[in-house]
């Protein structure tokens, strides 16, 4: 560091903190360590009776952190997201619409590895709304070297290391099974569940019908909720392995190409994903969903939701952190379930 003339002091990095005193209204850092000096900080500064101020020397081999937070904001923003400005080296990504954020973990991991580079984000296929902060960006000192911020960019590659995927599906359609409730010996609850829950993610219930444990039929409600033209097909009921459960044979014979049955989560375990050959996602829905108040169908609908395509490799990862310990007083989606 040097000392110059305050009045030479443009564009300089501050490398202490310049307290402000004013009695009886303020006592506090009214420039921070780190700050680049503006013209206008210059009466500022001579007023709080600073005619000198040690500046860092400025070194083309390094960055001012600053300048190496907005490379850690570019390696990690698409268009669906809003930066801050640049506070004491660091930047925040916060949402700029509802939707799922998702991370490539192992870049991330990558990023971080390099020593003095920190990129704190949500857990990856997070249901985000409108606002919510989604990850901060800062280097540890104040001056890095140019050659790490390189790295930043080699290891995080050409595309964006998170997005975020607005929610796309608007409409549903739900095919309730079992003769129970066809025959009204008991009360479908399982649709208001499920109604209530598709709703937080802006999709409407526009199709609802009643069948029995017939699997024809159940083909046949399944199909008719297709060419209804629905985005998300569901079903209820009929997930298990008992003889007259005949709703994932049901969904796979619709023409549809099943992803899973089963799933390495608890409660859910008995979930059916499949895909018509036009993309559009079918659900069969175990009835934990019922009454459960997180389960698979929590984990996978965010990302349905989104239009996003659901492999089998990713329904089988759900399986660390896939066991919900039904506390007391649930704090999902604040909890380690489904977060691997």
């Amino acid at each position: 560091m040097k000392l110059i003339k305050t009045e030479e002091a443009v564009g300089q990095v501050l490398c202490h903190d310049i307290t402000q005193i004013i009695p009886g209204v303020v006592k506090g850092a009214r420039f921070r360590k780190g700050h680049v000096v503006a013209e206008e900080d210059i009466p500022v500064l001579l007023s709080l009776g600073k005619d000198h101020l040690y500046i860092w020397e400025k070194d083309d081999t390094m960055y001012h952190e600053d300048e190496a937070a907005q490379i850690l904001c570019s390696v990690c923003q698409n268009e669906y997201m809003e930066a801050s400005e640049v506070k004491e080296g660091k930047i925040e990504l916060t949402a700029a619409c509802e939707g799922v954020f998702q991370v490539d973990v192992e870049r991330l991991d990558a990023i971080n590895d390099i020593d003095q580079i920190m990129i704190a984000t949500r857990h990856t296929d997070s249901p985000v709304k409108k606002g919510d902060k989604l990850l901060g960006t800062r280097v540890i000192p104040l001056v890095i070297k140019k050659e790490k911020m390189e790295l930043v960019k080699e290891r995080a590659g050409s595309t964006p290391l998170c997005r975020l995927v607005p929610f796309k599906l608007h409409t549903a359609g739900i095919v309730t099974t079992g003769n129970e409730v066809f025959c009204g010996r008991i009360q479908d609850k399982f649709t208001p569940v499920v109604e209530k829950k598709l709703a937080a993610y802006g999709i409407t219930v526009k199709e609802h019908q009643i069948v029995n444990d017939e699997k024809a039929n159940i083909v046949s409600a399944i199909r008719d909720m297709k060419e209804r033209g629905v985005d998300l097909i569901i079903a209820t009921g009929g997930m298990s392995v008992d003889p007259d459960d005949q709703t994932p044979g049901a969904i796979k014979e619709a023409g549809t190409e099943v992803v899973t049955y089963g799933a390495p989560v608890l409660p859910g375990a008995m979930l059916c994903l499949a895909y018509f050959p036009d993309g559009t996602p079918v659900l069969g829905l175990p009835g934990c969903v019922m009454y459960a108040k997180a389960t698979i169908f929590d984990l996978v609908l965010p990302k349905v939701a989104a239009g996003i395509h659901i492999s089998r490799r990713e329904i089988t990862r759900l399986g660390h952190g896939g066991l919900c310990l039904g506390c007391g007083e649930c704090h999902f989606p604040s909890c380690g379930f489904g977060k691997g």
